[in-house]
């Protein structure tokens, strides 16, 4: 029967494409009038729109999200905020319900495609991974966001986790901001996208409840760049033990 949910899949993929599309038609203008204004008005402005927006398409595709630990936010502070990314759908997960307006690091080349750019930049700080110059101006950029209380979202793994590890190599750069900025590192794990949408299937995909937990958050007052190797492990431990205890019973 696997030609059965090879076609349902796909016919799933497309019906999910399409309603993003529509859905997409309908916040394009108030957003794009949202994304003319300066930080932090705009990121405060724009969230209850992402919110409003993926918190009616996800479980209209049968995708409902749970979250759990959004009490270690605390009011008045704001956070680097560091999420596993196993599958595209992290995308329109992590940011809408990261409790409070927030800011992602983003590859310039998705800001290219018509309408959906627009969008994809309002809520991005864009980067070209292939120029020094623009990755030395995204630290700046992310240092200026976190200096205006806004949170930053980001994934150390860099890219999606195509393996069979819990969790891919961490890079530096999270790590860096979060000590240069003195503020605090909420590690977030997010389950099930990859089931939903798995790397190795062209054009399909299922619907999955996803559940995204916060952590604990781990300080980073007193640390110097010295630290970044420390900090860097001491995050990437907790994150790959709570995923491995979780995975199977969330599943």
């Amino acid at each position: 029967m696997k030609w059965i949910a090879n076609i349902a899949g796909r016919i799933y993929f497309v019906a999910g494409m399409l309603f993003f599309i529509a859905t997409m038609l309908v916040v394009f203008v108030p957003i794009w009038i949202i994304s003319l204004l300066n930080e932090p008005a705009k990121s405060k402005a724009l969230h209850p729109v992402f919110r409003a927006w993926m918190g009616f398409f996800m479980p209209l595709v049968g995708c409902r999200i749970v979250t759990k630990g959004t009490e270690n936010f605390k009011k008045g502070e704001n956070y680097v905020v560091v999420t596993n990314h196993n599958s595209l759908v992290d995308i329109p997960v992590s940011s809408p319900w990261i409790p409070g307006p927030n800011k992602t690091l983003a590859k310039v080349e998705m800001s290219k495609i018509p309408l959906f750019g627009v969008i994809y930049k309002a809520g991005s700080i864009l980067v070209n991974r292939k120029e020094e110059n623009s990755r030395r101006e995204s630290f700046t950029k992310m240092q200026e966001i976190l200096d205006k209380g806004i949170h930053l979202c980001l994934y150390p793994e860099g890219t999606r986790n195509k393996t069979n590890q819990p969790l891919q190599r961490f890079y530096d750069g999270a790590f860096i901001t979060a000590i240069k900025a003195q503020k605090p590192v909420i590690p977030g794990i997010i389950f099930n996208t990859g089931i939903i949408l798995p790397h190795d299937k062209k054009l399909w995909a299922r619907p999955k409840t996803i559940h995204f937990h916060f952590l604990e958050a781990i300080p980073t007052k007193g640390l110097t760049l010295d630290d970044t190797t420390a900090l860097k492990e001491q995050v990437y431990k907790v994150m790959e033990a709570y995923y491995v205890q979780h995975k199977n019973a969330l599943a």
